[in-house]
């Protein structure tokens, strides 16, 4: 796997010659976006913090608190190199001399692990005087956390709760500073576009789970078909729908190209490659009941939309699950998701009905038949 060769540090003895545009100017000729579901341009994120006055900070998205995806768990288990001298890279490029790693809290078996390496890492930059210092934060375990301005809340000593924006991180992040924030994927790139021309920026990593019978994570370019991906997790039964985690939909299952493009024309969106497979054993009713008891336990709290929202969504959902529920019910229900994803304050609220819209959509028949 691409992801996994291990930069071994080299790299940084390759910027240490570098001027920072130098670096900002080769990953943004790379290509890289963020890999954990916003798809930004990674080098346009660094040159807008670079841009901006004042002392800067690198934060790297260890929470990874998306239901079915387990790739950047990966990459912290495998090649924790490449994640560290991606956050030292990203620092030197923006003017910055101090990161935090946000660790998940159920990653928090790697911690001495990274600090290990953390340690390793900067003794080497500071022999190339390269001035860094990156210290660990564990999380709560909280989803919202994976909003980056409740990252931000998060490591100075707050309740997660997200920011309204703007300000964006890159004009006022921590500490009112300005901050470059991506996830474990997006950073462990940045060597690797370093040390090889040969670097594919269209492979992606796929964390497939569900009714598979060989889950996992698996590097593959973007535009592959949907089918293939399946038949490489080996399904028992027959695959009526694929979700893309929790947050970002469900299509019925086919022969489609896995690109951003394609499964927006859907209703869905790709995110960060997350591909939860159900099969024809299951209830659309039920895991959409079992996803809305999800985001109404991680609702934050902070807006009305998404605090009560998911909870009404919950109870209409039961409500239909048991047979008691009538066709205005239904109706009361599509209208509640479009309230909420046009009204919650962050992404994470805005997302939070994307499963029920596009199960609706497309499962319309399995929510009726249940109808009194």
């Amino acid at each position: 796997m691409q992801i996994l060769k291990n930069s071994n540090f080299r790299a940084l003895s390759k910027i240490a010659g570098m001027m920072p545009e130098e670096i900002i100017e080769l990953i943004k000729k790379s290509g890289l976006t963020g890999r954990g579901g916003a798809d930004f341009p990674t080098g346009l994120k660094l040159e807008f913090t670079r841009n901006s006055q004042g002392e800067k900070y690198v934060i790297a998205n260890a929470d990874e608190g998306e239901p079915g995806t387990f790739k950047d768990k990966l990459i912290l288990e495998k090649n924790p190199n490449n994640i560290i001298e991606g956050m030292i890279i990203a620092g030197y490029a923006i003017g910055s001399n101090k990161g935090y790693l946000y660790l998940r809290g159920e990653y928090s078996y790697l911690k001495n692990k990274l600090q290990k390496v953390i340690n390793n890492a900067t003794k080497i930059a500071d022999k190339l005087k390269i001035y860094f210092d990156i210290e660990i934060i564990s999380g709560a375990g909280a989803y919202i956390c994976g909003d980056e301005t409740a990252i931000i809340e998060s490591i100075e000593g707050k309740r997660g709760n997200p920011r309204i924006k703007p300000p964006f991180p890159a004009n006022k992040g921590l500490f009112n500073k300005p901050t470059l924030i991506n996830n474990v994927e997006t950073l462990a790139n940045i060597p690797l576009i370093i040390l090889d021309k040969n670097w594919n920026n269209n492979l992606r990593l796929f964390s497939l789970s569900g009714n598979v019978t060989r889950p996992g994570v698996y590097e593959l370019p973007l535009g592959i078909s949907l089918k293939e991906l399946i038949e490489l997790g080996k399904p028992e039964n027959k695959i009526k729908a694929v979700y893309f985690g929790c947050a970002d939909g469900c299509i019925p299952y086919e022969d489609i190209k896995l690109d951003y493009e394609t499964i927006k024309e859907k209703g869905a969106m790709l995110g960060s490659c997350t591909i939860i497979a159900v099969d024809e054993k299951h209830d659309i009713v039920d895991v959409a009941t079992n996803m809305a008891k999800f985001f109404e336990y991680e609702s934050c709290g902070k807006c009305t939309p998404c605090r009560e929202g998911t909870m009404r969504v919950l109870e209409l959902l039961e409500k239909i699950s048991l047979k008691k529920a009538a066709k205005n019910d239904l109706e009361l229900l599509e209208e509640l998701c479009r309230v909420i994803s046009a009204t919650s304050l962050c992404g994470l609220g805005q997302s939070s009905a994307n499963h029920l819209i596009t199960a609706l959509k497309y499962f319309r028949n399995e929510f009726t038949d249940k109808l009194k």
